[in-house]
């Protein structure tokens, strides 16, 4: 929904075929991170999300009753979007619904269910059951976000390849008012609390998460050997919950059990047929990679696939999402694997170096960043062929970051946010004021004139982007920064326009077929 959206603002049609004849239920993904947030605050709603969710940035770590670690994800200001936002995946998808209802250039067709792919080299065509019939669709590009489990990459025979952990969890959602959540022990504060060893759940670790409504969410480390049919009965969870709450009074709303699992495919792109999300790559959930990652996919798509369908760039950009996402795929399964094994050590010795890092962190500020409960997610910063390096040939620190937002105080005390100011299409960022207007192709021109703002934005922008008159960032329409020079040069900022859309080679040549 969120790549459909994309693609409409960008003028591309396109068809959103659902299996299901409904939004999904039960909570799953709870945890949406400030990139996401900002992804789908140019999409236009992202503010009813942040109003309906619960707003947090603070986490506490704890060995069996005692505090031994806490972080703050946003400990500066400047942002108009939280750190996070904890809100029930079903309500993400009601607002994007609505929203593409809105919205006549996404056709979103209910219980369409693809059974059949041939790939081309120009398109795909697509064999669709449904209550009145199958059909046939051929598209020039057919983008597979349908889960874990994903039937297109069942039917291309693809590989998700990765590790499967044995470690078992129970996941819950249970409804109970503020007042009850503060019962019998300390008040549950809009927070991620995380337990090793807790005494109300021996030996196993515990995450806690509230959500709207009064739901919390609840994580529950069952071993290995645990029986999920027998785990997920109410007459065992119940007790289970009501250990960790310190009374019973409570409803369960949603009950599941999972394994860790860090998958992925080995390329996303196959022809004419792209993979993203949960298609494409499987990470487990303490982190909140798994969601955050697939909008992250859809962001990094939505613009290629437009440029690429106007003939603005080459087929080959596209190459660029493999590249690109697999490295973010890479990175998100890096850190998930981690977690895992420090949650739940596999081997002696991982158990032991556990047991030495959570006691010694008690005692040493330095051992807190041993403790491993979840990195939480963070955008990719791309090493890509997209990048224009340096004169030196080393990218700055900027390049392949997506740009971070500023709140813009101005002189007579009006506010207004930096990724606002951001073109639909590539944009040129000028710190100064340029004298005459300066055309450049296939971007927009924003010009920040420092002596339009306060003293503390003027110390923002230095701080975040290390900026000066003449400072100039080239970012890409999903807000990356693809180059930075310490000047304005129309020409430079021409090239790497060109070369982030793939129409540069590396010798600085054309492409022979620049278009699609």
């Amino acid at each position: 929904m969120t790549l459909a959206l994309d693609l409409a603002q960008r003028g591309v049609a396109s068809v959103l075929l659902d299996d299901a004849d409904r939004i999904g239920e039960g909570s799953r993904a709870i945890c949406f991170a400030k990139r996401t947030l900002e992804i789908f605050d140019r999409l236009g709603v992202a503010d009813r999300m942040v109003a309906k969710g619960v707003v947090w940035q603070k986490g506490r770590v704890f060995l069996r009753d005692r505090e031994i670690y806490a972080f703050d994800l946003l400990p500066e200001g400047g942002h108009k979007m939280p750190a996070f936002i904890n809100l029930q995946q079903y309500y993400v998808e009601q607002f994007l619904v609505e929203a593409i209802a809105a919205q006549p250039l996404v056709d979103l067709r209910w219980r369409n269910k693809v059974v059949g792919i041939e790939r081309g080299g120009d398109g795909a065509t697509i064999t669709i059951e449904t209550p009145d019939g199958p059909y046939e669709i051929t598209a020039d590009w057919l983008v597979a976000c349908d889960g874990a489990r994903s039937p297109s990459r069942g039917l291309l025979g693809l590989d998700f390849a990765g590790e499967v952990f044995d470690d078992q969890f129970l996941i819950a959602d249970v409804k109970m008012t503020g007042d009850l959540a503060g019962m019998g022990r300390n008040s549950f504060p809009p927070e991620r609390w995380f337990w090793f060893e807790p005494p109300f759940h021996s030996g196993q670790s515990a995450l806690l998460h509230r959500q709207p409504d009064d739901i919390w969410r609840i994580d529950l480390q069952l071993g290995r050997d645990a029986d999920a049919d027998i785990e997920r009965r109410p007459e065992h969870v119940t007790p289970r919950i009501a250990r960790m709450l310190g009374h019973d009074q409570f409803t369960l709303e949603w009950v599941s059990i999972y394994r860790f699992q860090c998958r992925r495919i080995e390329r996303f792109v196959h022809d004419r047929v792209i993979f993203a999300g949960d298609a494409a790559h499987q990470v487990s959930p303490f982190g909140a990679r798994g969601a955050n990652s697939g909008i992250q996919d859809a962001d990094n798509l939505g613009w290629k696939l437009a440029a690429v369908l106007a003939g603005t760039a080459p087929t080959t950009l596209i190459a660029s999402y493999d590249s690109e996402r697999s490295q973010a795929a890479d990175e998100n399964i890096g850190h998930s694997t981690r977690s895992t094994d420090f949650i739940a050590p596999r081997t002696a010795a991982e158990r032991y170096f556990r047991t030495a890092a959570l006691q010694l962190a008690a005692k040493a500020d330095f051992a807190k960043r041993f403790i491993n409960s979840g990195r939480l997610s963070t955008p990719t910063v791309y090493q890509s062929p997209l990048n224009t390096l340096d004169a030196d040939g080393v990218p700055t620190a900027e390049v392949g970051a997506a740009l971070p937002d500023a709140a813009l105080v101005g002189t007579g005390g009006t506010t207004s946010w930096l990724l606002h100011r951001m073109g639909r299409g590539f944009t040129v960022l000028y710190f100064g004021q340029l004298d005459g207007v300066v055309p450049i192709a296939d971007a927009t021109l924003v010009e920040l004139n420092l002596a339009d703002f306060n003293a503390a934005t003027k110390q923002l922008l230095y701080e975040r982007y290390g900026a000066g008159i003449g400072t100039t960032l080239v970012v890409r329409p999903d807000q990356h920064v693809c180059a930075v020079f310490a000047k304005f040069d129309a020409v430079a900022v021409t090239d790497a326009i060109k070369r982030a859309l793939g129409r540069v080679t590396a010798q600085n040549r054309e492409p022979e077929n620049g278009s699609a």
